[in-house]
């Protein structure tokens, strides 16, 4: 099949660090490269990716813009991906949109079938945009992710992938302590990790992006519990750093408070063989297996009590759940038949 990306602009795909849907994305196109499908990815510069790139605009949209202002960068930018697709529209088999819910206005005069995958542990920004396109075909990335927006036609739930080789497995041995991995904001629940760590006197490294808009809530409530011994803050890691952090720790902390779509680091994490703590929100039960791969809490309080308890989880089950369910081949499969149905249906 010939396949058509549509990528984020907000960062090189891969990003260079910390990011979500832009490394979905480059997966995706080095599993469909590897299963013999010809892929083009149109995404900003500076992207590598498996297979043919686009570069719809010479770097990332986040350092054109200065910062993510979602509503400007949308206008300015975006629709230079419109454009460029559809210069090239008949060049394809299928058009896989990863860029939200504008890109689906072109669906109708598209030759070729229009699949989106949706990113977000958020209900739609726009709902006018979901209702309209809804009878178009969508793939979720976990069945709770459906809940968000429950009109939306969904054809498939096809999980996230990494390349669970990259990631070098620590099976046995005593580690270096926790970690907590992402934006550090009240949602991601890091105020949780930092006050359980803390109560318990146990080592835990922060790693993320810090926001504007979290500044506040963070000097209040994560700040003043980092010593730069025992709980540190260490900025955004790359995926390097990520797999070493993720190695050397005793386990991973994933306290989010809204329902999160998936949670890459559940799986980053595992195929380290380091069991995941985390709260039953959004698609943490789908992806991880409690009391086998981590431990799945209940209440915010019980976190303190999990850390005491998930040296217990074998390492080793933990890395081949990530070889069994979350490798990026795994991912690719699922696209490909979602692929061919819709291609079959056309």
């Amino acid at each position: 099949m010939r396949i058509a990306l549509l990528a984020p602009l907000w960062k090189t795909v891969p990003p260079e660090k910390y990011g979500g849907s832009e490394l979905v994305v480059a997966n995706l196109a080095r599993g469909l490269t590897e299963l013999g499908h010809e892929v083009t990815t149109f995404a900003c510069g500076g992207s590598k990716v498996s297979g043919e790139l686009v570069s719809v605009i010479d770097k990332p949209m986040y350092d054109l813009v200065g910062s993510f202002d979602w509503k400007n960068g949308i206008k300015q930018y975006e629709f230079l991906s419109y454009e460029a697709l559809g210069k090239r529209i008949h060049d394809f088999d299928i058009v896989h949109n990863h860029m939200g819910f504008h890109p689906i206005a072109l669906a109708p005069w598209s030759p070729v079938p229009f699949v989106t995958t949706l990113h977000s542990s958020l209900p739609p920004d726009f709902p006018y945009l979901a209702e309209a396109f809804k009878e178009f075909p969508f793939v979720s990335i976990s069945d709770s992710q459906r809940k968000l927006a429950p009109e939306l036609n969904y054809v498939a739930t096809v999980y996230h992938g990494i390349d669970v080789d990259f990631f070098k497995p620590r099976l046995e041995g005593a580690g270096n302590g926790f970690v907590f991995m992402g934006t550090l904001s009240y949602n991601k629940g890091v105020d949780i990790a930092v006050k359980a760590a803390h109560k318990l006197g146990v080592k835990l490294t922060l790693a993320g992006e810090v926001r504007e808009d979290d500044q506040k809530f963070l000097e209040k409530e994560v700040f003043p519990y980092i010593d730069g011994e025992r709980i540190k803050f260490i900025g955004e890691a790359n995926q390097q750093e990520k797999s070493r952090l993720f190695a050397e720790a005793d386990g991973v902390l994933f306290p989010s408070r809204w329902s999160e779509a998936f949670g890459l680091v559940i799986i980053e994490a595992l195929a380290c063989g380091t069991p995941v703590i985390a709260l039953d929100n959004g698609a943490v039960p789908e992806v991880l297996r409690d009391g086998i791969t981590g431990l799945i809490i209940k209440k915010e309080d019980d976190l303190a009590e999990a850390l005491e308890q998930v040296s217990k989880i074998s390492r080793t089950n933990c890395r081949l759940e990530a070889e069994q369910r979350f490798d990026l081949t795994s991912m690719a499969s699922g696209y490909e038949a979602v692929y061919r149905s819709l291609i079959h249906s056309k």
